[in-house]
């Protein structure tokens, strides 16, 4: 259990220190130069950490040992299920992108004939990055709906057939690790907090705008799915104005469809009190400042001076959020000593 305990504080020490040397590395844990080794040299045996092949003509005498984590010896797979499309995201254990792919999807496409185009995606993407299955460590996936703890679609109105859908369980027929199924505006939020406006922002609400809207909510730094997975939710009623908001917008503008939607927007803020309110999702990539018009309508209806600013990811905040909590997943496993 201690020599476990030492490879895992030596390899959370590693990832992202460069390339230190043993000496460096040691006083990072805070442990003797023998046992920090005795942790490389387990972590080597994992193909985590190789010690570094010394520059030549750098300086006389033996070069300092240096070692590196392997970011290539796994990788996270992310993707999006959206109702007329799918996006991937496949990277390395640091998170960075090796392969891209997109794919158009039917909108009335029935949940089977949906999910076989996915995993031809998959094999898509894949390919072009010369990566077999057996090389994933977890797979990520995010739609539309409520997602109960076991990856099924509890709730979903606007992908066919998909409510009631086993989607963890008929996507892990295709893998070997953990998968992974949560709801799109969730992982949106968690990758806006990764990589986009949110960046180390701990408590943020992510409005997705789209046919509904929906939201996502990350408290702490971590996400809130709630009990059943239905955080968020509050477009289900219909007082709030967070319904039929794709309808709304092409009927009266944005103005109006903004000022519509400032009471749904305006409950998350009353509840949950965020330092930040990100607005993305598809109605904010067809033109129009919809985070500024929320900015003027919002405010008025709450106690608290929370931000409201527009997404920096665009369309592919879902599947960088799947990403995000695949990487997640596989930290959690790496760092366990049980």
């Amino acid at each position: 259990m201690l020599r476990r305990i030492n490879a895992a504080a030596t390899l959370r020490a590693l990832r992202g220190a460069g390339e230190p040397t043993l000496t460096e590395l040691a006083g990072a844990v805070g442990l003797s130069r023998p046992t920090t080794e005795g942790a490389l040299v387990e972590l080597a045996g994992r193909g985590l950490a190789e010690e570094v092949a010394p520059q030549q003509g750098k300086r006389l005498g033996r070069p300092a040992r240096r070692y590196r984590f392997r970011a290539e010896a796994g990788y996270a797979l992310g993707v999006e299920i959206a109702t007329d499309r799918t996006l991937l995201f496949l990277t390395d254990l640091d998170g960075q992108v090796v392969s891209a792919h997109r794919e158009a999807l039917a909108p009335d496409a029935p949940a089977r004939d949906r999910l076989a185009a996915v995993r031809a995606a998959v094999r898509a993407c894949l390919a072009a990055a010369g990566i077999g299955r057996k090389q994933l460590w977890a797979v990520a996936a995010g739609t539309p709906g409520v997602v109960d703890p076991e990856g099924t679609i509890a709730y979903c109105n606007v992908v066919p057939e998909w409510q009631g859908f086993e989607l963890g369980r008929e996507m892990g027929r295709s893998f070997n690790c953990p998968i992974l199924v949560e709801n799109d505006a969730n992982l949106a939020a968690v990758a806006e907090r990764w990589r986009g406006a949110a960046r180390d922002v701990d408590d943020v609400v992510y409005v997705l705008a789209g046919s509904h809207t929906g939201a996502g909510v990350l408290i702490g730094g971590r996400l809130h799915r709630g009990r059943w997975g239905a955080a968020g939710e509050v477009g289900v009623l219909p007082v709030l104005g967070l319904r039929d908001t794709a309808a709304v917008r092409e009927r009266t503008g944005l103005n109006a469809m903004a000022a519509r939607m400032a009471p749904g927007v305006a409950a998350m803020v009353l509840a949950f009190d965020p330092e930040m309110v990100v607005v993305g999702g598809p109605l904010t990539l067809t033109g129009g400042d919809l985070a500024g018009a929320l900015a003027r309508h919002v405010p008025p209806l709450c106690l608290s001076p929370t931000r409201i600013a527009p997404s920096e990811l665009g369309d592919e905040s879902v599947a960088l959020g799947a990403v995000r909590l695949a990487l997640d997943r596989i930290e959690t496993d790496l760092m366990r000593v049980d």
